[in-house]
């Protein structure tokens, strides 16, 4: 059930999205590495909404947001992120969907970590696309556009292989129940 569960079928784990970007970011940004690494302590919830600016004032990055714009980091999470919701959404029962989370909010389970299924050739060249897309809206020059969505299809087509060099997110600490008065 967890985030590195396969696809039925494909013999190959899905990609967690938090890792998926540390690595394109270490490859490409190293100098990126600490905002990567210092975001992967937050749920993917909050990253995605401190990175695409609907944080609030009450969420701040801790810089500006033309800094935001020239990053690695910003393109590669929103767009991965994007795609595996929208992959989750696709083949999820919207009515266990509903029920799990229900559960998971009354015993306060930690949320899984998003992660990208397997993607077909036709799903790499979308993705592939979004990235070039969401690096000309940051004005990253083309080449760098280039780069990044090399970098990032490439990692999704070799995702099935671990990442050495990519630290484990924390988990957060479980949480336990109120007492059942049973003794």
């Amino acid at each position: 059930m967890g985030s590195g569960t396969g696809v039925p079928g494909s013999g190959r784990p899905n990609a967690v999205v938090r890792d998926l970007v540390r690595s394109v970011v270490e490859a490409l940004a190293p100098e990126e590495l600490p905002l990567v690494d210092g975001l992967r302590r937050f749920d993917d919830a909050t990253v995605v909404r401190r990175l695409s600016g609907r944080a609030g004032r009450r969420e701040p990055l801790g810089f500006g947001i033309g800094e935001v714009a020239a990053l690695v980091t910003p393109v590669v999470w929103l767009v991965l992120d994007g795609v595996a919701q929208r992959m989750v959404a696709a083949a999820a029962d919207r009515a266990a969907q509903g029920v799990t989370g229900t559960l998971r909010r009354l015993f306060r389970r930690p949320v899984p970590a998003v992660a990208v299924p397997p993607l077909t050739r036709e799903q790499l060249a979308e993705v592939r696309a979004l990235v070039l897309a969401a690096a000309g809206q940051r004005r990253l020059s083309p080449g760098r556009a280039e780069e990044i969505a090399d970098a990032v299809v490439a990692r999704l087509a070799l995702s099935g292989e671990p990442a050495a060099s990519a630290p484990p997110a924390p988990e957060p600490p479980a949480v336990q129940g109120p007492p059942t008065g049973r003794g």
